[in-house]
């Protein structure tokens, strides 16, 4: 992909199942497990920033506001595809749970006996 498409805008009045404020679970990637609060929904990229989910480092020049510049840590973007609310999450693995602990064990089959 062209560096010049990166930060270009896809679909700007996107409708997505997330919003600012829910409670969300990373499905996938370096971060899967993690959950978090949404700080912000980026609807022209199809990305979210998750509370304390997903930190990066970049580097800050010295300004008037801070003066010492250097590194600073923050959230970065995960894809919303990653994403998935908290509720359905749990809901989803409970019935997991209740379909197995339902389910009876397979039957034993007898070994097949061989040709002479």
């Amino acid at each position: 992909m062209a560096l010049y498409r990166v930060n270009k805008p896809r679909n700007p009045q996107a409708k997505f199942h997330i919003k600012k404020n829910d409670e969300v679970v990373v499905l996938s990637g370096a971060q899967q497990g993690k959950r978090g609060k949404v700080l912000e929904v980026l609807r022209d990229r199809s990305r979210v920033i998750i509370e304390g989910v997903n930190f990066i480092k970049k580097s800050s020049r010295k300004t008037q506001d801070q003066p010492q510049g250097g590194i600073i840590e923050r959230e970065g973007t995960l894809h919303i595809s990653k994403i998935m609310l908290a509720s359905d999450y749990d809901s989803r693995k409970s019935a997991t749970k209740t379909e197995t602990a339902e389910a009876k064990p397979a039957a034993k089959k007898a070994a097949p006996k061989g040709k002479k």
